[in-house]
């Protein structure tokens, strides 16, 4: 069977004919580099050689850094890890902490007869709060000072003539900070100053 060539046969036959004298110009011109090119002589080769093993050790001096200082990275997240792990129990446990204070409280304003109560509840409480501050647990400050939104969170506004302007009025859920960290901002009431 005899088959005659087609337009995209002639298309290909022209583009190796174009790859094959860009490739014979592009070996040309290496040959001629090369035999053009002077011999180094013994100094410029130990310059080259000089300059190579700087370069080089310059590399492994970065490379070393990059390494130091990503052990110690990794060596601090490590650590900020360990520091934190027990944050969600830490939560729950701020919750029957929330529980035991309202106790108190309410154990101190409904029932002048229910004192023992009241100080039994309060002992486990500053125990509950001993055992926390052992493991970096503090409770943040939030009752007269300044509104601070890193450290409180405003659940809303009131005029309070006996509070300046800006200032806590109110603390309706007390925040913890652990280690530094804030766990739980405080929610907070605050004041507009006279209403």
């Amino acid at each position: 069977m005899n088959e005659q060539p087609t337009h995209e046969d002639d298309a290909i036959e022209n583009e190796l004919d174009v790859v094959g004298a860009d490739f014979e110009a592009a070996t040309d011109q290496v040959f001629d580099d090369q035999s053009q090119a002077q011999p180094e002589t013994r100094d410029e080769e130990m310059d080259r050689l000089r300059a190579e093993v700087e370069a080089a050790d310059k590399r492994v001096l970065l490379a070393q850094a990059d390494a130091e200082n990503f052990r110690k990275r990794m060596r601090r997240d490590y650590e900020d890890q360990l520091k934190f792990a027990p944050l969600a129990v830490i939560t729950d446990i701020l919750q029957v902490r929330d529980n035991l204070v309202r106790a108190i409280e309410a154990a101190s304003t409904e029932n002048q007869g229910a004192e023992g109560l009241r100080e039994g509840v309060a002992m486990v409480a500053k125990q509950l709060d001993d055992a926390l501050a052992k493991h970096g647990v503090e409770e943040i400050p939030a009752a007269g000072e300044q509104f601070d939104p890193n450290f409180h969170e405003a659940i809303s506004q009131m005029p309070c003539p006996d509070v300046e302007e800006g200032k806590v009025a109110h603390v309706a859920v007390t925040g913890f900070r652990m280690h530094g960290r804030v766990i739980r901002p405080a929610q907070v009431v605050v004041s507009m100053g006279q209403g």
